[in-house]
């Protein structure tokens, strides 16, 4: 195959991420975001990722995906990097649920259009943006293979075990509820990485990661695969995140629709936008949070003490779980900027075999990295997660196949 590009798109509810990447040596021709879509306020940053390339801003009224797609492929022409472009190989879009059906990459068809829509119940704020963008990027090009990468495709190696929900079975299944999972691009980036860190095979490592970011989950990897993962139905279940409760008891929500008279969708806006970190304590970021400590704010010290006492017990769940663990892999922006949640993530957990050396967590960098003492029995690693090069490099090795 001569072209070697992939256009990864990102569609949301009012935003498109977008990033250019050449498989030949994983560069990054172009990225880019559009924001704010719909709104007369609508905003895209470009930026050529080649020697002497200058960002470009352009704000002003972008009507729908339709429009901001036409304004991407405009900004990649300016630099010779069109959607036009011989070099294009696909063009790989991240969808988030693809329930048990699509359990690896897909090349996108009408049949494949028709399955994502039919799971819009269970992910109904991520799957229709990105079908949205799906079909402006297939009116644009037609001719270009698209394929569809899931986030969920990753954790479908759960065993029934782990993915089931203790309730009435036939309830269950007529309406899709089991244990889905999401970041999976990342866990499965970060997985493979933290095995290369290590110098062996994906397949002979056992890694728990730690992707934590606004929105936060843990996964539990045996030999490159995934055994266990925090998230559930939606993205609601598992560690404290930004604005998201966690793991919390589904009485909660019987309680404050009968005592609290708090509608459906009241809870559910509570649940996902105004609990964990921000509900504790007004703020989701964790370097607010952390200043907030250094001055001696109880509520930010409550907040920031909630979140680690989850993480410990999902590190020890998993722990269990795998039986043998190689690595702890902390990212996402979180995981991968701030040592503090590091350190306190594993202090005390000297008998799991974790510790970290304080110099090494210290450490500012880019790169993938151990903050383990070299003695550890468990190795502790900062992996900075490529969810655009994973879901370029799945859409690549499909496309190449089926050629």
């Amino acid at each position: 195959m001569t072209a070697s590009r992939v256009l990864v798109l990102n569609s949301g509810s009012s935003s498109v991420k977008y990033q250019l990447l050449d498989m030949r040596d994983n560069s990054r021709p172009a990225a880019g975001l559009v924001e704010r879509i719909g709104e007369r306020t609508s905003r895209l940053k470009h930026t050529p990722l080649v020697a002497g390339g200058e960002s470009r801003e352009w704000s002003g009224p972008i009507a729908d995906h339709d429009a901001a797609l036409k304004a991407v492929a405009e900004e990649l022409a300016k630099d010779g990097l069109g959607l036009d472009s011989p070099e294009l190989a696909a063009i790989g879009h991240r969808v988030v649920h693809g329930g048990q059906t699509f359990t690896r990459p897909t090349v996108i068809d009408d049949a494949v259009l028709a399955e994502i829509e039919r799971l819009i119940p269970v992910a109904p704020l991520h799957n229709p943006a990105n079908l949205t963008g799906i079909r402006t990027a297939r009116a644009l090009r037609p001719d270009l293979p698209q394929v569809a990468v899931f986030d969920t495709a990753f954790h479908t190696t759960m065993p029934e075990s782990a993915a089931r929900y203790a309730i009435d079975v036939e309830t269950a299944d007529a309406h899709r509820i089991r244990r889905y999972g999401f970041h999976g691009t990342s866990h499965a980036y970060v997985s493979r990485a933290t095995a290369k860190l290590l110098g062996r095979a994906p397949d002979e490592v056992n890694v728990i990661v730690l992707h934590l970011g606004n929105g936060a989950s843990a996964s539990a990897v045996r030999g490159g695969v995934c055994v266990d993962t925090s998230m559930g139905l939606t993205p609601l279940e598992g560690l404290v995140m930004g604005t998201r409760s966690g793991d919390t008891d589904p009485a909660v929500i019987f309680h404050l629709a009968r005592v609290g008279r708090m509608s459906i969708d009241e809870i559910d806006t509570l649940l996902n936008k105004k609990s964990g970190l921000v509900g504790l304590c007004g703020d989701n970021d964790m370097r607010e949070i952390r200043r907030r400590i250094d001055e001696g704010d109880a509520r930010a010290k409550l907040a920031f003490d909630i979140y680690i006492h989850r993480l410990k017990k999902y590190i020890g769940a998993y722990s269990a779980v795998l039986g043998r663990v190689d690595a702890v892999a902390f990212t996402a922006g979180v995981g991968e900027n701030s040592a503090e949640v590091r350190a306190a993530a594993v202090a005390g957990l000297e008998t799991l075999g974790l510790a970290v050396d304080d110099a090494l967590n210290a450490v500012r960098s880019d790169e993938p990295r151990l903050i383990s003492p070299p003695d550890a029995r468990v190795a502790v690693a900062v992996v900075p997660t490529d969810e655009e090069l994973e879901i370029a490099t799945q859409t690549y090795a499909l496309v190449e196949r089926t050629n």
